[in-house]
């Protein structure tokens, strides 16, 4: 066995940390400088740590974890009234940015009709626009104490519809571009998750609840919280097609209303915060090669940023102030949808795949993940100290 993962292991751990306190100080959110660190260890600048197997196992645990204490800290009563708020906010924030990565593909390449070739390569470049990576935001929101507020409860009842919904529009475009999707398939799968979501949630939380009057505050309970974590994040990626991180944000859900919630929570965190969440953060950073950009497709890459940070802000900062929202409070929530994150990645892998997407436009995707992942917790703090409109 080749054991130079676990130096790659310690830089990365190390320099996530060390970032991470730089950045507080300086007043921004820690995560940013947990992905700057990854930046620096990467290919781009350094070249000392790749995002290997290892790393990339260590990444998903992470993404996992984070998704699940976002559950686990959930105020259940909120989330139910939000529910429409986030679909509304979600349905605009899909939207938005699939027509205006579409119209900024035509605009540079020319505008074709389906179902030519480049019809299909500017829908998946808006595809590619339509997920959130509602991780960063939550570790943002988390780190802010303002996680279980309203307007934070939208974010992330939002970006979780938000993959859902990415996920069919994905199939679409995979189908109408000659690939094997199946959209009928895809709604049931969707529907039967929830539906199975329910009915295994109700008997564990039932059985959770059992557990923690027979061992109140024992390790017991967040060990068997996580096995159930676990299993709702495979059953979601593996059974039904789904983000396995939504699994893990459905199964926080089951067991946030449990008495011991916050003690398991707690538990969690400590394996999250010093391990699994500093590489997930800093494989981001790890991910990215800048060496592959030229001056043919920087401009492309510079207005494909400027539109997935605006397309999102506006979209669903629109849909929010649908909603009621005052216009402080749509800016936060646009903010908080800005990010991108892996979905987008594995969108554009799907492109390639599909010989729909060239290997051309990866800098593109790559660039715009790093400045969303990076501005959005940086401009989520000012955003939230200011005083709240009337």
């Amino acid at each position: 066995m080749d054991y130079s993962f676990l130096l790659e292991l310690a830089m990365i751990i190390f320099l996530a940390k060390a970032f991470g306190i730089l950045s507080r100080r300086i007043g921004i959110p820690q995560v940013a400088g947990e992905i700057v660190a990854g930046l620096l260890l990467g290919p781009s600048v350094l070249g000392l740590a790749t995002a290997n197997d290892i790393t990339e196992i260590f990444a998903e645990i992470g993404v996992i974890m984070l998704m699940f204490e976002a559950g686990l800290d959930t105020d259940i009563v909120k989330l139910k009234k939000s529910g429409l708020k986030s679909f509304v906010v979600a349905c605009i924030g899909v939207l938005v940015p699939l027509i205006g990565g579409h119209l900024l593909y035509g605009l540079f390449y020319g505008f074709a009709a389906p179902p030519s070739k480049e019809f299909y390569t500017a829908l998946f470049m808006g595809t590619i626009l339509t997920a959130t990576s509602v991780s960063i935001t939550v570790a943002a929101l988390s780190e802010m104490g303002k996680l279980t507020t309203d307007v934070g409860t939208t974010i992330i009842g939002a970006a979780v519809i938000d993959d859902v919904i990415g996920i069919v529009v994905l199939t679409l475009v995979v189908s109408g571009a000659g690939g094997q999707g199946n959209v009928g398939i895809v709604l049931c799968k969707i529907a039967l998750f929830f539906v199975v979501t329910f009915i295994v949630g109700f008997v564990v939380h039932k059985i959770m609840a059992w557990l923690e009057e027979k061992h109140p505050h024992t390790q017991r309970l967040p060990i068997y919280s996580l096995a159930f974590c676990f299993a709702m994040s495979y059953a979601a990626e593996q059974f039904f097609g789904i983000a396995d991180i939504t699994g893990a944000y459905a199964a926080g859900l089951v067991l946030c209303t449990i008495r011991n919630n916050s003690y398991v929570e707690k538990k969690i965190d400590i394996s999250s915060y010093m391990l699994f969440g500093p590489v997930f953060f800093a494989c981001i950073g790890l991910k990215t090669d800048l060496s592959g950009i030229n001056l043919s497709i920087l401009g492309f890459s510079i207005c494909f940023i400027i539109v997935a940070l605006i397309t999102k802000v506006i979209g669903c900062g629109i849909a929010a102030r649908f909603c009621g929202y005052g216009w402080m409070d749509c800016l936060r929530i646009g903010t908080g949808m800005m990010t991108r994150g892996e979905v987008a990645l594995v969108v554009a892998q799907k492109g390639l795949s599909e010989g729909v997407l060239t290997s051309a436009f990866f800098p593109a995707v790559i660039l715009m993940i790093i400045v969303t992942s990076v501005a959005t917790p940086i401009l989520l703090k000012p955003l939230f100290s200011k005083v709240e409109e009337s």
